[in-house]
């Protein structure tokens, strides 16, 4: 048998008109010793064959890589995996119906009914990844967009009164 990390070519082990390089690499699992193509200076599969196979074989809360079901969705959201079998289900939509934001499954989990795509679920801080009931609250797009709007002018109308009180106070210069 050969030593672990030798390298020779395909047509050195008899591969007809192959310019690959190969290795002879151990398993990771179960430490079977077999040539394996070598791609940037590394094999290019650490496992054989039917190790791959049963590693495959998991899904979900099972496979040893499993984060927990929760992704940062596009603009900083939160998304959970959902599964066919679940009530909430036709709500998904994110990465071929895997998925549904956290905030809308927390308050359609709430209301105890699947929202609307109509219906939005407004962060009352600001923070998308707080996604406490007592920070939610549910609105329609326009009236979402007008509280928003309302919020800007407020702060806006805060500040520029802010500014017209500290003009006030300072003394002219001359």
């Amino acid at each position: 048998m050969f030593r672990l990390g030798v390298i020779k070519t395909g047509v050195e082990l008899g591969k007809v008109r192959n310019n690959n390089r190969y290795i002879w690499s151990a398993c990771v699992d179960c430490g079977k010793e077999r040539w394996v193509v070598l791609r940037n200076g590394k094999p290019k599969n650490s496992r054989c064959y039917p190790c791959a196979l049963k590693i495959r074989r998991y899904s979900g809360k099972n496979h040893p890589l499993y984060k927990g079901g929760r992704i940062k969705a596009a603009a900083g959201y939160i998304a959970v995996r959902i599964y066919p079998n679940d009530f909430f289900y036709p709500m998904a939509s994110l990465c071929s119906h895997k998925y549904v934001l956290e905030h809308r499954l927390v308050m359609a989990k709430h209301l105890g009914r699947c929202l609307h795509p109509w219906e939005i679920v407004h962060h009352k801080n600001g923070i998308r990844e707080d996604n406490r009931l007592s920070n939610l609250k549910l609105s329609t797009k326009g009236s979402h967009s007008r509280e928003h709007s309302k919020g800007y002018r407020d702060g806006y109308k805060q500040g520029y009164q802010d500014g017209l009180a500290k003009a006030s106070k300072e003394p002219a210069l001359l």
